[in-house]
């Protein structure tokens, strides 16, 4: 078991131990004046502390890169690609980025406004003719500014049931389609609601206006210029010999979630949060970043007009007593395909990136030209929380001792109980109306597609019954009766989709006509994945 030191230990050991260290900028440390590069610890110590980090918070593997000051001060794996094997992460390991995609997609779209190709308050029907929302007012005022701020006014994750359980069926074009099918919560610019639909239009715009695809354009005008070994499309073969397999845990049991692996090929939500890449390709991204846009090589990627557009504050974000209290913060906002925040008085620029058995944090503070990437092939994200905080407090807050692996786990702890105490589901008869048959048959719903509801069995009173989802693949399950005309649907890949209630409609002749479907809770959330499907039964070919 791996002990963590203290912050007044690991500030002392940096006092007397950093001139034997690998990073030769190591030697100024954090309360000097120098303007040189440092690390604010021995990496030894941040090693230790990352250690730590996966086996409390169950992940195989993870890799970090810090960059100040223009160089790379911190390049290093740490644990498992994958918990079955013995190979391990290293800085060139690829991970998916999930959500820290979504700034690439804003860079894309940075770089066509440079151009003169485009404008920021464009509208979006100018550039994609066929979009539209339910209201025909918001269709026609949507800009380009709209898609990357989360203001549209549907629920948080609208649309998300087209993108996962991967693989998705649905392609871009499909799924700008079915904008129209999704019902507001909100009005139009009025409040928060976290959307990834939107972001998946934005990169239809990058493909429309420059005449390469998406993953093209992003490979060949950030990516090459950066040297990034990274990828938005198909991966080569060669590539494909050091990545990341993506992990959960059951009360501290890893297994793998390889629906979302890398597969070595372009996937549907590639804008919102389908790019791969490993932390050297990210200390690079960094680099970039804090050099107002300029490549080390002096290559313009974007305007520096264009990098505080991209981090101008445009919609107001929720801040919670916990991030206050971490934090020493005020405000919290989005960007366009960023978040910003304070931390100890100093302004933040980052996001995050979620995935079942993927995750990433990316963070800035331009004020110090500091740059930290995580990647970590697991599912709890109080590990990136963690050590994104342990590397950030001893930049900006040198004298705090908190232990925030420690921390970070406590309040986990703490929410897993709240959660346990309040978890409630429906109770039923066990027992349905009709023989089981009689809710057979082909479904359609009129953007999500065909459902086919099987029995197993020829006899009509014990038949077991099977559900599955044409454009999705990994929505397969078994229907066990509820009561009345609903079934509790138990998927087979149970960390693909929790158990959902389906219940179906019946006329007067009671035939089944139809079903609708909801989470299996006696808490239903406005932002439910079934919020605006209306499955019909397809008439039989004979009838």
């Amino acid at each position: 078991m791996l002990t963590l030191l203290p912050r007044t230990l690991r500030q002392k050991i940096a006092i007397f131990v950093i001139p034997i260290l690998s990073i030769s900028a190591c030697a100024n440390g954090p309360d000097t004046a120098t303007t040189q590069p440092y690390l604010p610890m021995p990496a030894s110590a941040l090693n230790q502390i990352a250690e730590q980090a996966l086996e409390r918070f169950y992940a195989p593997g993870m890799a970090i890169a810090v960059v100040h000051r223009g160089d790379v001060v911190h390049l290093k794996g740490y644990g498992l690609r994958d918990y079955q094997a013995p190979d391990n992460v290293d800085e060139n390991t690829l991970f998916r980025l999930a959500s820290t995609s979504k700034a690439f997609t804003s860079a894309a779209l940075a770089i066509l406004v440079d151009e003169g190709k485009i404008r920021w308050d464009d509208k979006v029907i100018d550039h994609i003719p066929e979009f539209q929302m339910q209201d025909h007012w918001v269709s026609g005022e949507f800009t380009i500014k709209d898609l990357l701020t989360h203001r549209s006014g549907l629920v948080s994750g609208a649309g998300d049931s087209m993108l996962w359980p991967e693989p998705s069926g649905f392609s871009r074009e499909e799924i700008i389609n079915n904008l129209k099918f999704l019902t507001p919560k909100s009005s139009f610019r009025s409040q928060y609601a976290y959307s990834n639909v939107f972001y998946i239009t934005a990169g239809e715009i990058v493909e429309r206006i420059s005449g390469q695809t998406y993953e093209d354009f992003v490979e060949q005008r950030i990516f090459a210029p950066l040297a990034m070994n990274c990828f938005a499309g198909d991966i080569p073969s060669s590539a494909m010999k050091n990545i990341a397999r993506p992990h959960g845990d059951i009360d501290g049991d890893v297994y793998a979630i390889d629906r979302n692996g890398i597969k070595g090929s372009a996937t549907v939500s590639a804008a919102a949060g389908g790019l791969v890449c490993n932390v050297s390709g990210m200390s690079q991204w960094i680099k970039m970043l804090l050099n107002n846009g300029k490549t080390e090589q002096g290559e313009q990627i974007f305007s520096p007009r264009q990098l505080q557009m991209m981090w101008r504050s445009q919609t107001i974000l929720p801040l919670s007593g916990l991030e206050k209290r971490r934090n020493q913060g005020n405000f919290k906002t989005y960007a366009l395909g960023w978040r910003k925040n304070d931390m100890y008085g100093e302004e933040v620029i980052s996001h995050t990136g979620t995935l079942s058995g993927m995750q990433a944090y990316l963070a800035l503070v331009p004020e110090h030209e500091l740059g930290v990437i995580i990647l970590n092939n697991g599912s709890n994200g109080s590990l990136r929380g963690a050590m994104m905080q342990e590397i950030l407090s001893a930049y900006l807050n040198p004298q705090d001792t908190t232990d925030w692996i420690a921390d970070y786990y406590r309040e986990q702890q703490i929410a897993e109980q709240k959660y346990l105490a309040n978890v409630s589901v429906p109770q039923g008869s066990g027992s349905v109306l009709l023989a089981p048959t009689a809710y057979t048959g082909d479904f359609q719903d009129a953007w999500y597609g065909d459902v086919k509801i099987s029995s197993t069995d020829l006899n009509d009173q014990e038949s077991d019954l099977t559900i599955q989802f044409a454009k999705m693949v990994n929505l397969a399950g078994t229907l066990t009766p509820f009561d009345q005309h609903a079934f509790v649907i138990n998927f087979d890949d149970r960390n693909a989709a929790s158990p959902a209630l389906i219940e179906f409609s019946v006329d007067l002749q009671e035939q089944v006509t139809g079903f609708t479907l909801r989470p299996f809770s006696n808490k239903l959330r406005d932002n439910h994945p079934y919020r605006d499907m209306h499955f019909i039964r397809q008439r039989e070919s004979n009838d």
